[in-house]
């Protein structure tokens, strides 16, 4: 699919709110990635098929990974919105016809990130964070500025924050997030 047919479809099935965050995405993704020297269409492709799940209810995610036989960890049965992102994965494949494994393991992996990821990984996930329409941390212009000039310490300072304000919720922790902080605090740490 071109980009503006996965636009209009994404127009179609996501909220406004959601559907401009997208947009967001995708186009932070394409100036990170021209600041890091990563492919431009790949990187916007990744941030507007980012949230393509996101429009499921709990159930609906739940059931459509079910039927589908994406695995579902214990931590994403209690808190089911974190599913967006496996079914995201999946739903680029089969109905947005992505094939490029980079594109599709970015939206994998853009919610709870992981250790070493790849450039493109750490584009998508730190986008999703940033894109201008969000204004969810106080600390979020300088996560912004760090963006751009360390992406490592940016994404450390990012698994902080979110860690922080999980902990001080009522949702669960997914492993995955912690394993990813402590590898990207051990990583800034010793260089």
């Amino acid at each position: 699919m071109t980009i503006e047919e996965i636009t209009e479809n994404l127009r179609k099935d996501l909220k406004k709110k959601r559907f401009n965050h997208s947009i967001g995405v995708a186009y932070t993704s394409a100036n990170l990635a021209m600041k890091y020297g990563y492919d431009m269409n790949k990187a916007l492709r990744a941030g507007l098929l980012h949230d393509c799940a996101k429009y499921m209810s709990d159930e609906e995610s739940i059931s459509y990974c079910k039927k589908n036989s994406i695995e579902i960890s214990d931590a994403e049965y209690n808190t089911p919105a974190l599913l967006h992102a496996k079914a995201g994965s999946y739903m680029a494949r089969s109905k947005y016809n992505e094939q490029d494994t980079e594109i599709l393991e970015a939206i994998r992996w853009h919610t709870t990130g992981k250790p070493d990821m790849t450039l493109y990984e750490k584009i998508v996930f730190v986008a999703d964070y940033i894109e201008p329409n969000r204004d969810h941390d106080k600390e979020l212009e300088f996560i912004r500025k760090l963006a751009y000039s360390d992406l490592d310490r940016c994404i450390a300072k990012i698994y902080e924050n979110t860690i922080n304000f999980i902990n001080g919720s009522n949702k669960k922790m997914d492993p995955t997030t912690l394993e990813a902080y402590s590898f990207y605090e051990n990583m800034i740490t010793n260089r």
